[in-house]
């Protein structure tokens, strides 16, 4: 009993359990018709909402006013400079990959040169650099979609067993992110600068160092989703990182991990990211409108994280 206690006041099974009864409510309502496909897709958008949301979760992480706001702009940049440089071509695959990640380092270590060195806050800095590496990729792609290669375009669609190939890769890469997190003195760092910075400088946690570790990281990751969903889109387009800037924060938020830092979730990532997809997918078959189903998904998020935030509460 007291391990299922446990478990219940655990901030990311709340994800879980909002994602399962959304799913459940659009199977009811539609008599049970086209369950399984709408969770296929659940999966499939849910692993581009997860590969961001583990950058920005470190983020978050480090502590009050640091988010990462150049999430979409990195995105955008990576995927269609990867689409153009290698313009169909299997064979440019490895290179399209690694200039994305190359792409990534870059927009991480100039958002933290701009929070490390001209003092500026991480929302603002990260906020006017957004702007740089959006006009890049519009001045680098002008407008042009370029189909990507078809090898790549297969293995984000690919499917075993009606499960996403993509999907379980990234669960795979949750799995080691959380391993990151938690057993590793880099994991560690920055769950200690989160809780009180000053502390963990004096215990010996190279402060300023993890900072740069993490604004990289998440930019790296970012600019590897949009590799992906470049691919998975046919093409990359210069709006496509758009719903990301808020959706990485709030898959990091209804997860479980705390905005005001020093404690993060991995393990609640999947289950808000399926949960934000499902939920919209719930209300589109409700037949909502516009606004109503903005005010209902608002609700219902604001919901999931109250219920959350108690459950960690209680927890500590």
């Amino acid at each position: 009993m007291k391990t299922l206690s446990r478990i219940g006041r655990q901030p990311w099974l709340w994800a879980w359990i909002a994602a399962l009864a959304v799913w459940l409510a659009t199977a009811v309502f539609t008599g049970g018709q086209g369950a399984a496909q709408v969770m296929s897709a659940a999966t499939t958008f849910g692993a581009f909402f997860v590969i961001v949301a583990l950058g920005q979760m470190f983020v978050i992480t480090l502590g009050p006013g640091n988010v990462d706001l150049s999430i979409p702009a990195a995105m955008t940049l990576s995927g269609t400079v990867a689409m153009k440089v290698m313009d169909g071509a299997n064979a440019m695959i490895p290179v399209g990959f690694l200039l994305a990640v190359a792409i990534g380092l870059g927009v991480g270590a100039i958002n933290y040169g701009l929070i490390r060195f001209l003092r500026i806050p991480p929302i603002i800095a990260t906020l006017s650099s957004s702007f740089i590496f959006q006009s890049a990729a519009i001045w680098y792609n002008r407008g042009l979609r370029i189909k990507p290669p078809e090898m790549l375009a297969d293995f984000t669609t690919a499917k075993i067993v009606g499960v996403p190939v993509l999907a379980v890769a990234v669960v795979l890469l949750a799995v080691v992110m959380h391993f990151v997190l938690v057993r590793t003195v880099y994991g560690r760092g920055v769950i200690a600068i989160g809780q009180n910075q000053r502390a963990a400088h004096l215990a010996g946690v190279p402060v300023e160092r993890t900072r740069a570790i993490t604004y990289v990281n998440c930019a790296v990751f970012a600019a590897c989703c949009g590799y992906f969903l470049g691919a998975f889109s046919g093409g990359a387009a210069l709006n496509m990182g758009e719903e990301y800037l808020l959706s990485s924060i709030a898959v990091v938020v209804i997860g479980g991990t705390s905005v005001a830092g020093g404690y993060a979730n991995v393990p609640g990532l999947w289950g808000a990211a399926l949960f934000l997809f499902l939920l919209v997918t719930m209300l589109n078959t409700f037949g909502a409108g516009a606004g109503v189903r903005l005010v209902l998904t608002g609700l219902i998020i604001i919901a999931v994280i109250v219920a959350a935030s108690g459950g960690r509460k209680r927890d500590g």
